[in-house]
């Protein structure tokens, strides 16, 4: 019996620890929602103050947004098509200027999923050395470009293709 209670103790300390809110790693919410306290920043205190009229403020950002702050909206319930509606726990905490880490704590305790959002890495065309990126990642610069490689096999024909908008964008040396 003894060795029961102390399997369910460590079961239990392994799953608390296994979800621990780190801040580092819910990078979506915690530049979100600072984005988004700077935009309440600059309206009036009645509205600061009051957490219906954020949550106006809240809903409608959320439909201008990029597709993870997006996804983000979604998991708050901010948008058309939530199946959830946590925004209050976003609102109320806004409305007396609660810190935004802590905000994004209490939004991973209710659903861990929120922090798993990451933006997408952004390669600066200028700088990179474009020969050594992945095929992954050259297409996808090729797609944000309105391009495409159709017949494409080698890596070699997909660098030629970032190469020259990389030049067209002003980089000199290739």
């Amino acid at each position: 019996m003894q060795f029961f209670h102390s399997l369910l103790l460590l079961c239990l300390v392994l799953l608390t620890s296994a979800v621990k809110y780190d801040p580092a790693k819910c990078e979506v919410c915690i530049t979100f929602l600072t984005k988004f306290r700077a935009t309440l920043d600059g309206l009036d205190n009645s509205i600061q103050s009051d957490h219906t009229k954020i949550d106006t403020v809240l809903r409608k950002e959320c439909k201008t947004t990029q597709p993870k702050d997006e996804r983000f909206c979604w998991y708050i319930g901010a948008t058309e098509t939530s199946a959830t509606g946590m925004t209050q726990m976003v609102t109320k905490p806004m409305s007396f200027h609660k810190p935004v880490e802590k905000i994004c704590g209490e939004l991973h305790k209710k659903d861990a999923s929120i922090c798993d959002l990451k933006y997408e890495k952004q390669i600066d065309l200028k700088t990179v050395n474009i020969k050594k990126l992945k095929v992954k990642d050259l297409k996808k610069i090729l797609e944000q470009h309105g391009q495409n490689c159709k017949g494409c096999t080698e890596k070699s024909e997909y660098v030629k293709k970032v190469e020259a908008i990389a030049a067209s964008q002003g980089r000199s040396e290739l």
